[in-house]
């Protein structure tokens, strides 16, 4: 796996990979996402996002919509905490024709106010659904419990009195400041010459210019998240009355930040208690065991300067204590007793087999390095990830749950 990197005089830096396939995956992605606003402006980067297509000085919102349609190509969008994407998928022989639209609408977009009028509602519409399905609401919750008063805990849709409020120039303000050449990566993976590749983007950035000024990005100021265990973090137990037929529970904490060497630890643990596999420790207990649950997992998200972990399941009402008690009995497991060496070295063969998977995704894949390389600049090496994975010991990952499990680190969220 070898990557082809290059900046460009503007400052766009451009990452690709070769692959025999001659479907091309390549896109924006911008440093600018939720955690990325202001206070007064929660959901912009998302709104941005839907009205970036919505019209250039060249192409209409209609020609944007045919432009890689009428060539069988795919364009698609989406926002996070920390970035924004935009991208396509295009048989080799339309790479440029991708090219052109993607610097097209993230560098020239006009956001004019019909077309935003008409927009706005499509999002509110879009947060409403959002807000009438709790197993997905809960998350963003939880997520402002866990960093209140932090732009991580910013919702990535917002709230629908805030989007309506917004304007043209509110895109053109946040766009000017965040869609920057020198604040982006564009990355291409795919059977195609990096030659041409670099070629083409010369070409179609030419009027680009980078700006002087850093763009500023709130959270990565907050470095007093830096550590799970900092002062500024106080556990919650929190109760919210939603009239749910099902109860919808989260546990969690504050994790590691992506430059922390206690990371790949806790990735481990966390595929151990919660991961995909039916066979995750959490999965046997709640639903093979004991019956209480359709579905329970737990996830765990790095940032620049913190994380965060978390575990998820719904149950009906009646069951709340008894699933809360049993996922914490299996949390005090991990704490108290460290794993076999056979234990480990089967976790280690699974998430290993769920990697090498995952990346035979090509879209999805090209999507993981363009972040890495974007955020940190990491070219993504598998068989170094491999590598770390094999260096974890059973008192590490032990040492991980000591330090994040115990009773007075873990916030409870509960739909009810």
């Amino acid at each position: 796996m070898k990557y082809n990197t290059i900046t460009l005089a503007n400052g766009l830096r451009i990452i690709h990979l070769p692959s025999a396939s001659p479907v091309v995956y390549c896109g924006y992605e911008i440093n600018a996402g939720a955690a990325s606003e202001a206070a007064h402006e929660e959901g912009i980067a998302h709104f941005c996002e839907h009205a970036t297509f919505k019209g250039t000085a060249r192409r209409s919102s209609i020609d944007i919509i045919k432009c890689l349609e009428s060539v069988g190509g795919d364009l698609n969008a989406y926002t996070t905490k920390t970035t924004t994407v935009y991208y396509a998928a295009i048989l080799k022989e339309h790479f440029a024709l991708a090219a052109d639209l993607l610097s097209d609408i993230v560098f020239h977009s006009t956001y004019p106010q019909s077309e935003i009028d008409k927009e706005v509602e499509v999002i509110c519409d879009e947060i409403e659904s959002y807000n009438d399905s709790p197993a997905e609401l809960i998350y963003d919750e939880f997520e402002n419990f866990l960093f209140q008063n932090h732009p991580l805990g910013h919702s990535i849709l917002g709230k629908s009195e805030t989007i309506r409020g917004f304007k043209t120039a509110d895109a053109k303000c946040f766009t000017d400041k965040f869609y920057r050449p020198e604040n982006s990566v564009f990355f291409v993976y795919g059977d195609i010459d990096f030659a041409f590749v670099v070629d083409t983007l010369k070409q179609f950035t030419a009027a680009v210019q980078s700006s002087p000024l850093h763009p500023h990005t709130p959270y990565e100021d907050a470095t007093v998240l830096a550590s799970p265990l900092t002062d500024s973090y106080e556990a919650k137990q929190i109760v919210v009355d939603k009239h749910t037929h099902q109860a919808h529970v989260m546990i969690g904490t504050r994790g590691y930040d992506v430059h922390n060497e206690k990371r790949i630890a806790l990735y481990l643990l966390n595929n151990i208690l919660g991961g995909p596999g039916m066979s995750a420790r959490l999965n046997l207990s709640l639903r093979e065991e004991h019956g209480l649950v359709y579905t329970v997992e737990s996830t765990f998200a790095s940032f620049s300067t913190t994380g965060m972990w978390s575990v998820y399941f719904g149950c009906d009402i009646k069951d709340i204590n008894q699933c809360i008690a049993l996922v914490k009995k299996e949390l005090r497991q991990v704490i108290e007793t460290p794993l076999t060496a056979e234990e480990l070295q089967i976790a280690k063969q699974q998430i290993k087999g769920q990697i090498g998977i995952a990346c035979d995704n090509r879209e999805s894949f090209a999507l993981d390095f363009a972040k890495s390389y974007l955020h940190y600049g990491w070219e993504k090496d598998i068989t170094n990830l491999y590598a770390n994975i094999d260096k974890v010991t059973a008192n590490d990952i032990q040492a991980v749950a000591k330090e994040l499990f115990t009773d007075h680190r873990l916030t409870t969220l509960i739909y009810k």
